[in-house]
């Protein structure tokens, strides 16, 4: 198909190279009827949010979550690499025996954090905890949690990956 021949979808910009880059989710159809859906560099940024320190089984961890579910990994600290499912409306983390993800280390409250969730979306709630905890780090009573945050807890950074079937509704608005 020569240049002449392509049309400039509508949420496209031209850019100095002479390729359109999409700047939100737009369908184009060409002669034979064949579509093509383009994203914007954010919304295709969030669906590939893994980043590169995610090993394959991790990948296929992630892509295999349920709607309204969740995965914390660990990424520094006590048992790096740890994967902890968030799938409940509450998630006690602590050093606690009995928390729902127990970290067990001195910089860790007993009843440190927890995860609440709403729907599809997770926020972090501080329980008073002596150490506090962080959000993408900044200090923080609740944060609500976005796909790739950065949660540390005492020693603990752990990486919020939400489930791919939910992060999909949000690329294509």
């Amino acid at each position: 198909m020569a240049d002449s021949d392509m049309t400039q979808p509508d949420g496209a910009n031209e850019t100095g190279d002479g390729l359109s880059t999409p700047t939100s989710e737009h369908v184009v159809a060409d002669a034979d009827g064949d579509t093509t859906i383009g994203f914007s560099r954010d919304a295709a940024a969030q669906l590939s949010a893994l980043d590169a320190d995610t090993t394959a089984e991790e990948q296929e961890a992630i892509a295999a979550l349920p709607s309204g579910s969740a995965l914390l990994i660990v990424r520094r600290g006590p048992n790096s690499g740890a994967r902890f499912l968030l799938d409940t409306d509450v998630t006690v983390v602590g050093r606690h025996p009995d928390a729902d993800i127990f970290l067990d280390d001195v910089t860790v409250s007993r009843k440190h954090a927890e995860f609440v969730r709403h729907r599809t979306a997770f926020e972090v709630k501080d329980l008073s905890s002596l150490n506090g905890t962080y959000f993408d780090g900044v200090r923080i009573e609740t944060a609500l949690l976005s796909d790739g945050a950065e949660v540390q807890i005492g020693k603990y950074r752990l990486t919020f990956y939400a489930s791919r079937r939910d992060l999909a509704p949000v690329a294509s608005e």
